[in-house]
This record gives C-alpha cells, sequence and structure tokens, in this order.
C-alpha cells in the first residue's frame, strides 16, 4: 500500500505523490511569538514532525521543511505595549523559548526557519503581482492598506467548503478602506500610537504585513512556485490558509498540492489557550516530566483527532515510555541491540509491515504503537525464556519503530539531555547491583529467606526491579516522570518482582 493522506482541500484520503522524484517541499505554519508556547501550540510540530520521519525514513525521501515565525502582528505589539518593551525584544525572546521546546521534545529542526520580518521585499513583489491581476487594491482612503479582492476570486472558500456569502466580515483591518467587508488585508499601514520600528516602506506606504501574505511569500521564496505539502492547525484552515491559498493562486503560483491539517489539544473541552486560562506550557510541564514522555503524550494520538488533556494524561504517557525503557534495558544485557548506532538506517530496512501498514494509512500512529507494545511484551516474553537472538531482534524492531515516532529511548537526542557520563554510571550500578544479586542468590541457597528478602527490598527501595528467570535474576532501573530511579516498576513492563510476596514463596517458581 503506498502512503495516503487526508487533504483537506479535497477532504478524503489520497494517495501521495511527490512533485519531484523522491523530494518533498513542505511548509508548515509556526508560531505567532508573542507569548512562550503550550503543549497546544507544540503540538503541530511534533505531528508534522512524525510526517517528515516517515517520509524519510520510511519512504526515503529527501524533505525541504520550511516553518516560519510570525514575529509581527496586531498580538505582538499589543503584548509588548502592555509588558513596556520593544516588540522585537518580546518575540525574539519567545521565538527562542519555542526552538527550546521544540528542541527540548526532539522535533528535527527545519531546514529553514524564516522570520516574516524578513521577506518584506518578497511580499511587495507578491502584493504588485496581485494589483496588476486585478485581485488586490490599495485603499482610497489614504492610510497605506492594502487588500485582496475576494470577489474577484470565484475559487475563494474552497479549501473550507464555504460560499462566499456565508462568511462573516474579516475583522483584520478598518473597514472603511475596503471594497467588501469580506476582503482581508495583505499590508496595514502604519498607526500613529505604533512604533516606527514596526512598519517598512513599500509603493503603496509605510507599514506592516498582513498575517496571511507574509506565509504565501515566505513559501515561495524557499519552496517555489508549488510544493507538496502545507500543513497546520485546524483553526487555520479559515481564513489564514484560506486566504494564503487564495493570495497565491490568483497571482499565478501554484502552491500547495496537499493540505493537512492537525486537531487541538484541549482542556475540558475548549481549546487550550491563554485567554481561557488552562494553557499548560512546555517549560513549565518539563519541570516535572521528562522530555520523552511529554513527547510520547504528544505523539500517540492520530493527528486529526482531538487530544483531551487532564491531570493523569502524562501518567498513562509515562507509564507506556517504562515499558519500552524496561524491555530495552533487559535485552542490552543479553547483547548488542540491532540498529543502536544508525537506528534510521536500520529502520529503513527492518520496520514490520503491519507498523508500516499503520502509518502509511494516513500517519495511523495508533496503530503502529500498538505493533511497538506488542513487540515489547513478545521480547519480554523472550527474555524470560532465555531465547535471546529472538529477544534482541524485537529490541532492534522497537528502535527502529519508535525512531520513526521520535520515541526511541536510546536515540542520541535522549541520551545527549542525560548527565555526563551515565554511561559510566550505568556500569558502576551493574558492578553494585550484581554483587547484592549474588548475596540473595547466596542467601536463598542457605534458606536465609529473611536476608533474601531483606536484599531484595533494599534495591526495591532504590528503585531497582528484579526479575527471576530460568538463567538468574536479572535487574531493571524502575523510572519516575524526571527520570530519577523510583520505587515501583511499570505495570506490564515485564520487569516487575512479584508484589507481596517473599523469596521463600518465590523459590517456587525457580527452576533449578
Amino acid at each position: 500500500m503506498s502512503l495516503r493522506l487526508f487533504d483537506t482541500a479535497t477532504r478524503e484520503l489520497r494517495d501521495f505523490t511527490s512533485r519531484e522524484t523522491g523530494k518533498v517541499g513542505m511548509y508548515i505554519c509556526g508560531l505567532t511569538t508573542q507569548g512562550a508556547p503550550h503543549i497546544g501550540h507544540i503540538r503541530f510540530a511534533v505531528a508534522f514532525d512524525v510526517l517528515r520521519r516517515w517520509l524519510e525514513i520510511g519512504h526515503g525521501y529527501h524533505v525541504t521543511l520550511v516553518r516560519n515565525v510570525t514575529d509581527i502582528d496586531d498580538k505582538v505589539l499589543r503584548k509588548a505595549a502592555e509588558a513596556g518593551e520593544d516588540w522585537f525584544a518580546l518575540t525574539y525572546r519567545n521565538e527562542r523559548l519555542t526552538s527550546e521546546a521544540l528542541d527540548a521534545l526532539g522535533v528535527i529542526p527545519a531546514t529553514y526557519e524564516p522570520r516574516a520580518t524578513g521577506h518584506v521585499p518578497d511580499m511587495i513583489t507578491l502584493m504588485e503581482t496581485l494589483i496588476d491581476k486585478g485581485h488586490a487594491y490599495v485603499a482610497p482612503d489614504g492610510s497605506g492598506d492594502v487588500y485582496f479582492d475576494v470577489k474577484s476570486w470565484p475559487e475563494y472558500g474552497s479549501l473550507s467548503n464555504q460560499s462566499l456569502d456565508d462568511m462573516a466580515s474579516a475583522d483584520d483591518a478598518d473597514p472603511r478602506g475596503k471594497r467588501d467587508p469580506r476582503d482581508f488585508a495583505l499590508w496595514k499601514g502604519r498607526k500613529s500610537d505604533e512604533p516606527e520600528s514596526a512598519s517598512w516602506p513599500t509603493p503603496f506606504g509605510s507599514g506592516r504585513p498582513g498575517w496571511h501574505l507574509e506565509c504565501s511569500a515566505m513559501a515561495r521564496r524557499w519552496l517555489g512556485e508549488e510544493f507538496d505539502i502545507h500543513g497546520g492547525g485546524i483553526d487555520l484552515r479559515f481564513p489564514h490558509h484560506e486566504n494564503e491559498q487564495a493570495q497565491s493562486r490568483a497571482a499565478g503560483l501554484g502552491f500547495a498540492r496537499y493540505w493537512l491539517h492537525n486537531a487541538w489539544v484541549t482542556v475540558k473541552g475548549q481549546k487550550m489557550g491563554k485567554s481561557l486560562g488552562n494553557a499548560l506550557e512546555v517549560r513549565h510541564l518539563l519541570e516535572t516530566t521528562r522530555p520523552i514522555v511529554l513527547r510520547y503524550y504528544l505523539t500517540a494520538a492520530h493527528y486529526r483527532s482531538t487530544i483531551e488533556y487532564h491531570p493523569g494524561s502524562l501518567d498513562e504517557a509515562a507509564a507506556a515510555v517504562e515499558r519500552i525503557e524496561g524491555f530495552l534495558e533487559r535485552a542490552s544485557r543479553r547483547g548488542p541491540i540491532p540498529g543502536v548506532d544508525d537506528p534510521r538506517a536500520y529502520a529503513a530496512q527492518s520496520l514490520p509491515e503491519e507498523f508500516v501498514l499503520s502509518m502509511d494509512d494516513d500517519l495511523g500512529v495508533s496503530g503502529a504503537l500498538a505493533v511497538i507494545h506488542d513487540t515489547v511484551r513478545a521480547g519480554n516474553s523472550s527474555l524470560d525464556e532465555d531465547d535471546d537472538e529472538a529477544a534482541l531482534a524485537a529490541a532492534g524492531a522497537v528502535v527502529a519503530m519508535a525512531e520513526v515516532l521520535g520515541i526511541n529511548p536510546l536515540a542520541r537526542h535522549w541520551s545527549a539531555s542525560s548527565d555526563a557520563g551515565a554511561g559510566d554510571a550505568e556500569a558502576a550500578l551493574e558492578v553494585l547491583v550484581r554483587v547484592q544479586l549474588d548475596a540473595r542468590q547466596a542467601a536463598r541457597q542457605e534458606r536465609d529467606f529473611a536476608r533474601a528478602d531483606a536484599i531484595r527490598d533494599d534495591l526495591a527501595a532504590a528503585g531497582i526491579a528484579i526479575t527471576d528467570t530460568p538463567s538468574g535474576a536479572q535487574w531493571s532501573l524502575v523510572r519516575t516522570e524526571r527520570g530519577e530511579r523510583g520505587a515501583q516498576p511499570a505495570a506490564g513492563s515485564g520487569t516487575s518482582p512479584v508484589a507481596g510476596r517473599g523469596d521463600r514463596a518465590s523459590t517456587d517458581n525457580v527452576k533449578g
């Protein structure tokens, strides 16, 4: 089965074929940096990072990804004025917070990340083309505003499946300069209460970009007149993406061939947003939550499904990550896990068929994760049966699949964020724990069960789970959300000690 994606423009699943063999051009609308990012903001980047990884790893494409930064608009100027600071200082600070959040969650950096303020000449060129073609006009009131004439473009409304007659007025500029209240602003003339630094000279008068114009200009600059995929949050479909498509195609550009939109993160059924007081900033969540856990949480739902955040959401994600980590830790003690050194190359050749089918079906991450966890369970069973070959093969498959989703616990990104010297510490811990396990085994052989129980309890209190297997006791670390050792192992990890049973009782289940 070929890759199929749900195209918002046609409202159907379509087989994906790239414009140029072996290459994909993708533009996704980045953030307006008037504030620090919350998980509702960041979901789009994680969702399209999964798409990018699948295009590259699963299908061998070279992907050029452009993610813009809207560093000037009404919200930025208003927030800066409220804070009593320069708008460019505010937006740059929040741009850095956004980059830090994306890096923390393992989002691959964009190929290009242009700022709106750096592309004013491209916008002027596009406006001049639209005016020459009769699709845009300069406001007659001398304000310097430039508007797109929606009635001049018969296809306006096609992306969002709306009739022009049913649309409300565009509230993005003073309506006095408009021919039609539904016309939207391409350029906004400078207002007397706005700082001079927030305006640029144009043939139409000094001012600043309209929100919609900037994306068309930047996409054209970095991807050409036509490209493969345009993505963003579902709330951008109208008016932002509708307006992008209209102005680009009216100017004679092919623009996007596929449109993809991700759904919201909600709290109590409401879209996450600062105006609702329910924003969960990434930087604050990461004070108590491991980055890989937050990444897993944002990845686990299908990109077109709404994520409803509730207090236990991250606990569920943490347990799932621990199941994967626990298995990989156990497997690594039986031999080298295939593909660890180059998981991308290994994944390209070694992904299970069921995983591939799920991902090719409009990025079916739920089915893909089910394959990962089924493989973890099978691998743990192989370890319990001392079938090291099968266990290590399963571990390699888990690493490959998790790499596609950006949740590979053995990826360099996650290990680089760990404490320096973690490998040496792990080796030292192995020696120390093995001494305790040998002492426990000696106590059991001497039928000193009280001492054996005490050793096991001390290890559990230190966050070390013991599993008795036919070849001897195996151990694994149990993590809390922040990655420290905890006292309780993850449910279903395959590494849990038998709860409520001492060594006197558990010896009944040990062969030999």
